[in-house]
């Protein structure tokens, strides 16, 4: 029998890059599974992670950072953040403790302006400031939107978390389950393990090959034998000087890569991992609908 007073619905996180929206994510479904980096921009794609208790469930989406789009990447990850705010039930404005609101924040509050779903500004961070600190920053963004709910959270600590649960569910509907017990993310599994060699490419390169990579998946077979992954990936990058700087000395970054890689899909499989990565230029793969495309993105979610 489903639970009468069961709740299901969805709760997007939005935010300006950076202010750790993944992180957050990831402590409240309790696995990694949206990717961190201290790099901006690095969520491309709505990635939708569900949480379950006996209350109910709640599916979030990850969206990439609203900001001002340069090209059409820009434009696509503009355009799949803004249009989520009018298809969910709840959304969570994650901010940073500060008093000083900056042109990106300004943006958001004119978005939230045009929708109607309710609204509750989530204060990450605090566990970088002091109590009367906060009490500042809350009334500082009081001005700025009437918000629904104001909860304080540290996505690193994981301090007021299940608070922040409680008040999702507030604004969810009841009825059934979107999915089983057990499902964490709706991601295809070869989407997430290239967001995860991504994630390392982005941890160890140099500030000048920011977001000018992409990885594809040309191969993932597990052998007969059930014990091992064989998965081929090439990182595409923009210019031939960042082909160099990606391979290394002697290949020494991409092997830096592949193992870091390679030690975390193996963790999330549950199974030995023989990782092959390629590099290959191409230029201005960002501007072009080929092959955003190609590299999982959706040319319908480039128009509004």
């Amino acid at each position: 029998m489903e639970n009468k007073n069961c709740k299901s619905g969805f709760a997007t996180l939005i935010g300006r890059p950076n202010v750790g929206k993944s992180t957050l994510m990831n402590k409240l479904i309790g696995q990694k599974i949206a990717i961190t980096s201290n790099k901006p921009q690095t969520t491309r794609n709505r990635i939708q992670t569900v949480y379950t208790c006996d209350e109910g469930q709640i599916v979030f989406l990850d969206t990439p950072g609203i900001h001002k789009a340069k090209n059409k990447l820009g434009e696509y990850m503009v355009n799949a953040a803004e249009r989520t705010l009018k298809e969910v039930d709840v959304i969570l404005w994650l901010v940073e403790p500060t008093t000083f609101v900056g042109a990106g924040e300004q943006h958001i509050a004119g978005q939230l302006k045009k929708v109607s779903t309710p609204v509750i500004l989530v204060i990450n961070k605090t566990d970088t400031v002091k109590k009367e600190e906060l009490l500042a920053v809350i009334d500082t963004y009081r001005k700025l939107h009437e918000f629904d709910e104001i909860v304080p959270v540290s996505a690193l600590s994981g301090d007021n978390t299940d608070t922040l649960i409680e008040q999702i569910f507030k604004y969810l509907p009841y009825g059934p389950k979107f999915y089983d017990e057990d499902t964490v993310t709706d991601q295809p599994m070869r989407q997430i393990v290239a967001e995860l060699i991504r994630e390392k490419a982005l941890r160890c390169l140099n500030e000048e090959i920011p977001h000018g990579i992409a990885v594809s998946i040309d191969k993932m077979k597990e052998r007969p034998n059930g014990k091992v992954m064989d998965i081929d990936a090439t990182i595409i990058c923009e210019r031939d000087s960042h082909k160099g700087i990606i391979i290394g000395k002697q290949g020494s970054m991409l092997k830096k890569i592949g193992s870091a890689a390679r030690y975390e899909i193996e963790d999330m499989l549950e199974m030995r991992t023989n990782l092959q990565l390629w590099v290959k230029v191409k230029k201005d793969w960002r501007d072009s609908d080929f092959l955003i495309k190609n590299f999982g993105y959706d040319k319908k979610d480039l128009e509004m």
